[in-house]
Order: structure tokens, then C-alpha cells, then sequence
């Protein structure tokens, strides 16, 4: 892995860089702004991923992800904050990035995100996700389960598949689908994963 980590915060820029050598083995080049990490990346092959911090000089917010997605010196860009909300995070994705990572995530699950990013996937963490759905009116009226099968259904999996993945057995799920699709006056598991969408629920 080829990574430009960019954070104007010495000692967790230094701490994060040889963490992700050591155990990741990566290749780490780090800079603590985005004009220096875009200077340092013109003399480099093209790195897989790009993290930037969100409250870096030169970011001006998402400002600084499009000119970082514009100069094309990595395969994916990431954003990393200790405090921007989950609404930050959302905008991140939807105007390019491949991740958003909260400064709290352990050393471990920062690293499984940066290979799951480099990979090609994007990381989206699920804190987030599950604080964004609390905060939701739609939430209210479900249970943890009944959203834990609803957001199943959003992703266009079967009952079979969201059992699978939940560990229940299936009979278990369509008892679930039908309460989920009474509590929301859904005429079926399409029309409940539809308006799970047009909500911003999932």
C-alpha cells in the first residue's frame, strides 16, 4: 500500500504514519498541509489512497477534497476528523471521497478501512450511519432489529441474505419485515425499503 497521509497535527500524524508501516506494511508519505502534501505527491509514483484532515491549513472544508480529487495523485481520498458531523461525512462521499474517519476509531479499524479503501471500497463508518438513524423520525417507530433488517432491504438482499447476515433464521426476518412494513403503512418490503430511502433513514 501507497499512502499520503496529510494532518497538521505533528505527534498523531508520526504516531498514525509508522503504525501503518508497521503492522500494515505500508509505504507512508506524510505532510501537515494540502498544499504540501499535493508538492510531495509530484515527485511520487500515484499512491493508493490520500487522507486528509478535514481542520487541516488548506482545506478550506470540502474546498480542499475537490482540489485534492482534481490533481489526481492518488487512487482514492479520504477525510479524517475528530469533529466534523455525520453531515460532513455524507457531503465527503457523496462529492468523491472513498471514506470518512473519525479520529476515535482504534488503530486496528483505522487500518481495516485503509485496506478496505484501497481495495476500492468505501468506508463509511457505521457509528455514523447508527447515529444519523437515531436522529431520524422514522427511527422512532422502529426497534434496533427492525432497522437492522430494513437497511438489509435497502441493500436489495433477500430475506435468506439478511438472515444470513444477522444470524436469525429466516422465518425470524419476515416476522420482522411484516411489523417494519405495518409500523410504516408500507404495502410490502419494496415499497418499506423505498421510503427508507426518500427519508435519508439509509
Amino acid at each position: 500500500m501507497r499512502i499520503l497521509l496529510a494532518d497538521d497535527h505533528d505527534l498523531l500524524r508520526d504516531t498514525l504514519a509508522a503504525f501503518l508501516q508497521e503492522k500494515g506494511g505500508a509505504y507512508v508519505a506524510t505532510a501537515g498541509t494540502l498544499d504540501e502534501a499535493l508538492q510531495c505527491a509530484k515527485g511520487e509514483a500515484l499512491f493508493d489512497l490520500l487522507i486528509l484532515d478535514y481542520n487541516m491549513p488548506g482545506m478550506s472544508g470540502l474546498a480542499g477534497l475537490q482540489k485534492a480529487l482534481d490533481a489526481k495523485v492518488a487512487g482514492g481520498v479520504a477525510i479524517v476528523s475528530g469533529s466534523a458531523p455525520s453531515s460532513v461525512a455524507q457531503e465527503a462521499i457523496k462529492n468523491g471521497a472513498i471514506g470518512f474517519l473519525p479520529k476515535t476509531m482504534s488503530a486496528n479499524s483505522l487500518l481495516n478501512a485503509v485496506r478496505f479503501m484501497v481495495a476500492g471500497e468505501t468506508y463509511f463508518p457505521v457509528s455514523l450511519i447508527a447515529a444519523e438513524a437515531e436522529a431520524h423520525p422514522l427511527s422512532l417507530l422502529l426497534t434496533g432489529r427492525e432497522k437492522d433488517v430494513l437497511n438489509g432491504l435497502c441493500r436489495g438482499l433477500s430475506n435468506k441474505e439478511v438472515a444470513l447476515e444477522l444470524d436469525l433464521q429466516e422465518v425470524t426476518i419476515k416476522l420482522h419485515v411484516r411489523s417494519l412494513c405495518k409500523k410504516m403503512e408500507a404495502k410490502n418490503r419494496t415499497h418499506a425499503a423505498m421510503m427508507a430511502k426518500e427519508q435519508g433513514l439509509f
